[in-house]
């Protein structure tokens, strides 16, 4: 392309940029698409980023299309930019904080890594293509609004095709075992998959892991060959995966598979762990599979909207015949009912989810099956009139409590 307007890179009669060679006249990249590349050695998301975006450089300048980026530090001094940059192959501009903030000011760039195409009129294509590399890699080239939307268009489609389509496309033919026995792609038709996305880095990602093994394990018992989960890993290494596969008793995507990038993109995974559900057809449910895990573990099979719905009208049932608030021996604030995800009780001390009497200045709770009668004298003394009876469990937890007056329930005591 043939830059237009040279302000952005040669302010005040700037007249080079930096290579790794020595200076370099801007008449030489004017056939090039040209990226600003915002960035700086003490961030670390720069540090992520800046191994893909020199992925998609390479492979660009392989097939004959022409980029040039060129960096703009936000290092702290010139020893660190200079630091930051040996490691990229493209230009620079010279090391110069009046300068960079006068680039910013001008494209309204406020973080990093910031990446900004421009087109022949030195405008901005897009606000910021560090996305776009990271969901994309080379396939964003040229990081214009409708190619993005081509891709966006494409990933609509394929998220209807069925796991085994998604990995073929990458001439993935089998899974592994958590022991590194190769499975045929094969084995999951017919099954309702779990994509797990998780690392072995992430701490929650352990702690729901140990939830999702026992619901797994149930599931395996009582459902068999219908259900399967497939770890989608995030790792950094093959180190790093082997020991995240060898701690779960499913399938995993092979770590050097681009699947498992396609795949965080296509479901729009953001933050890990997470678990989408795949029906026996290749559907994908539109159920939150790390919610219905860890509030309702192996009751929640087969994962679909209608089996949530039921759950959550299961969850409404219980509360019917609940008192709104009870006084307990064991706590001295009125203690109200109030729905938790999950809980420990402070009578029986066991876990416990959905509704709980409980006292949110002292951070205490009771099962409904916990809470106890209040002595009949302290009753009269205090002048209550409302006392939970229990009552035993059944169906799908449920506590069913009777509210009464203290009057009524001595008349039926006499």
């Amino acid at each position: 392309m043939e830059i237009h307007d040279r302000s952005p890179f040669l302010p005040e009669g700037l007249e080079f940029v930096l290579s790794h060679e020595g200076e370099v006249s801007v008449s030489s990249i004017v056939q090039h698409t040209v990226c600003l590349f915002f960035s700086a050695h003490w961030c670390r998301p720069c540090r992520n980023f800046t191994p893909q975006l020199i992925q998609a450089y390479d492979e660009l300048k392989q097939r004959g299309d022409y980029l040039e980026v060129i960096f703009i530090s936000f290092d702290k001094d010139e020893a660190c930019f200079l630091e930051h940059y040996k490691a990229m192959p493209w230009l620079a501009l010279p090391f110069d904080e009046g300068l960079r903030r006068r680039i910013c000011s001008q494209y309204k760039v406020d973080h990093i890594p910031a990446l900004i195409p421009l087109d022949c009129n030195v405008k901005a294509i897009v606000a910021d293509a560090v996305q776009l590399i990271e969901d994309y890699g080379v396939d964003a080239f040229p990081f214009t609004v409708e190619r993005r939307e081509k891709l966006k268009a494409i990933d609509e489609e394929r998220k209807g095709c069925t796991l085994q389509a998604l990995l073929v496309s990458d001439r993935v033919n089998h899974l592994y075992s958590n022991n590194g026995i190769q499975v045929p792609l094969s084995n999951l038709t017919g099954r309702t998959t779990g994509l797990y996305f998780a690392a072995n880095w992430s701490p929650p990602c352990k702690y729901f892991t140990s939830q999702l093994v026992r619901v797994y394990d149930d599931l395996k018992v009582t459902n068999g060959d219908e259900f399967e989960v497939v770890l989608v890993s995030s790792d950094r290494d093959q180190c790093a995966f082997n020991q995240c596969k060898s701690t779960m008793p499913w399938l995993a995507i092979p770590f050097n598979s681009k699947s498992r990038h396609e795949l965080f993109r296509i479901f729009n995974i953001k933050a890990i762990p997470a678990l989408v559900f795949i029906g026996p057809k290749g559907e994908p449910y539109g159920t939150d599979g790390r919610e219905m895990i860890t509030c309702h573990g192996a009751n929640a099979f087969p994962f679909t909207e209608e089996r949530a719905v039921e759950l959550g009208a299961a969850v409404e049932r219980e509360k019917e015949g609940l008192a709104d608030q009870v006084k307990d021996q064991k706590h001295k604030h009125l203690l109200k009912l109030d729905m938790r995800k999950a809980f420990i009780c402070n009578g029986c001390r066991k876990e416990g989810r959905f509704w709980s009497f409980c006292c949110r200045i002292c951070n205490f709770d009771l099962h409904p099956d916990c809470v106890m009668e209040e002595n009949e004298t302290k009753i009269k003394k205090e002048g209550r009139n409302e006392i939970c009876i229990p009552a035993t469990k059944s169906g799908i937890q449920e506590f069913h409590f009777t509210t009464t007056t203290f009057r009524a329930i001595s008349n039926q005591s006499s």
